[in-house]
């Protein structure tokens, strides 16, 4: 069953944002162009991947788990592109994780093999979806999330689809968004795993993001709840299924810490269980609600590797730079520039103005005197101090807040090398 295009078979135009006045160019000689952002050779605004700071937050994250002793299957709805995916798990990481079924059949039509579904997939019509789709790739190694019976028939209707006879059950609980509530939930969930012929339990699951707050002592607070009715789930799992290698998953982007010192001794006391990771979006590290987020892990402990502490605020590099051209001067202290809503995040944070440059070169201290003050759905308003000397034309590059919600926006993702030269073409499979 072929699900999806190449996309090396594709061609580049003027229908993709970023993408100069050129037709036809094939995607696999993009690098050869040599374009810069900074000279204003694409069509702005574009998105651009620093593959030198992606690299350096995917060592350095990878180099924590295996100190912390725990795996990662990082989460591909961040930025939805297989390619990088296949490069986090050529790394070192254990697999990916998709949100959905459109992100399974993306990520499985580009040769992925290890999926974790981390949410339910609804009733039995999802069900036969699902198991259309895993009937296409029978040596797929496939774990999916149930937080109650119901959940768990749509499984067993994908297992029975597929031609399943072991198809791995996560019982998730949760706070804040799904997830089984109280201990009832969990052992009726457990049961139901228990009572279909094709399904076995596989672990237990949750999300500690979802807990979260705007106090961080109640945040807190929440997490630490979870993680003990996380660590209760698995021993009612564990009961229910001895003698299989289980799986322990949690852990986003801003809380992994936390939950790798809750969950980790309970899988070193069993001896057959893995601790798994869901974290995506530090990969790429933003100018706003990661930046944050480390800062308040370094304030906690930091990144310790094999005995060393790293600062997480310092190592994660943002990795997305937003590129616009400045359309107008209208009046003293405001600028609009070339780009809005339907292309940056603005859910956790605007932009932030990094570096001006004119004609290709860096205009030293301009950025400093600018701030972005709103979007409209083409057009940002940009506050300017007194004397500012921003002018049209200047291209400025901008940082984000929320990796995810900015990705989303794009179906090119333009990387960066070193110099700040375009190397390759980046698809986006958002569907």
């Amino acid at each position: 069953m072929q699900f999806l295009s190449r996309w090396d078979s594709q061609r580049l135009s003027t229908t993709t944002r970023g993408i100069p006045l050129v037709d036809g160019l094939s995607a696999e000689d993009i690098g050869s162009q040599r374009w810069s952002p900074a000279r204003g050779d694409l069509a702005l605004p574009a998105l651009t991947l620093d593959e030198t700071s992606f690299a350096a937050n995917r060592d350095l994250f990878l180099a924590w788990c295996a100190s912390a002793g725990v795996a990662v299957a990082p989460h591909a709805k961040t930025p939805m592109s297989p390619e990088l995916a296949r490069s986090l798990r050529a790394a070192g990481a254990w697999g990916t994780t998709v949100a959905s079924l459109q992100q399974a059949a993306v990520l499985l039509a580009h040769g992925e093999r290890r999926l974790l579904l981390a949410n339910e997939i609804g009733g039995l019509a999802s069900g036969r979806r699902l198991g259309a789709l895993l009937s296409a790739y029978p040596d797929v190694e496939f774990h999916a999330f149930a937080d109650s019976p119901e959940a768990v028939a749509a499984l067993a209707e994908a297992a029975r689809i597929a031609g399943r006879s072991a198809l791995s059950v996560l019982v998730e609980l949760g706070a804040g968004r799904a997830g089984a509530r109280d201990r009832a939930a969990v052992e009726a969930t457990i049961a139901a795993v228990l009572a279909a012929d094709r399904l076995v339990l596989g672990g237990v699951a949750t999300y500690e993001g979802a807990a979260a707050t705007a106090d961080t002592d109640e945040t807190m607070r929440a997490i630490a709840a979870l993680m003990a009715r996380t660590i209760e789930t698995f021993a009612l799992v564990r009961t229910a299924a001895p003698g299989r290698p289980l799986i322990i998953s949690a852990g986003g982007s801003a809380y992994f810490d936390i939950v790798t010192r809750a969950l980790v001794p309970v899988a070193q006391a069993d001896g057959d269980a893995t601790v798994l990771l869901r974290s995506g979006a530090l990969f790429f590290a933003d100018h706003g609600i990661y930046a944050r987020a480390f800062a308040e892990l370094d304030r906690r402990s930091g990144l310790v590797i094999h005995g060393a502490r790293h600062s997480a605020a310092e190592g994660f590099r943002p990795a997305l730079t937003l590129w616009a051209e400045v359309l107008s001067r209208p009046e003293a202290g405001l600028a609009i520039a070339g780009f809005g809503m339907r292309d940056a995040s603005f859910d956790q944070g605007l932009p932030v103005p990094l570096r001006v440059f004119r004609d290709g070169v860096a205009q030293q201290g301009l950025a400093e005197t600018l701030s972005v003050s709103r979007l409209n759905d083409q057009h940002a308003f940009l506050s300017a101090a007194p004397g500012s000397a921003l002018a049209v034309g200047d291209i400025i590059a901008f940082g984000i807040s929320h990796p995810c919600t900015c990705l989303d926006r794009w179906r090119v993702i333009l990387a960066l090398d070193i110099d700040g030269v375009v190397t390759r073409a980046l698809p986006t499979q958002f569907g």
